[in-house]
């Protein structure tokens, strides 16, 4: 249990910070404080976007098999990895 737990954990920490990266090269087209609502969304959309590209491309791996369980704990992390984010920049001000 514990070995699912770290490696789940890891995955969603992973995508995460692949969503905080998306937010980061959006970054120019936002003032100081929390970015806006659809800069968000198109972070979270392109971290999903690469988990789900990375479960077809597991169809094809010897000895994996694709997921729709792990897209959504990937899918998961990078939300909440970007909710912490914007929670910190609105109360930071």
């Amino acid at each position: 249990l514990l070995d699912l737990l770290v490696k789940k954990g890891g995955h969603a920490l992973g995508y995460a910070l692949l969503a905080l990266a998306f937010l980061h090269w959006r970054r120019p087209l936002w003032d100081a404080g929390a970015p806006p609502l659809k800069i968000l969304v198109l972070a979270w959309a392109l971290a999903v976007a690469y988990s789900a590209t990375d479960e077809f491309h597991q169809s094809f791996v010897p000895g994996r098999t694709p997921s729709p369980i792990d897209v959504l704990i990937d899918a998961s992390g990078a939300f909440w990895g970007l909710l912490i984010y914007t929670a910190q920049r609105h109360f930071a001000r």
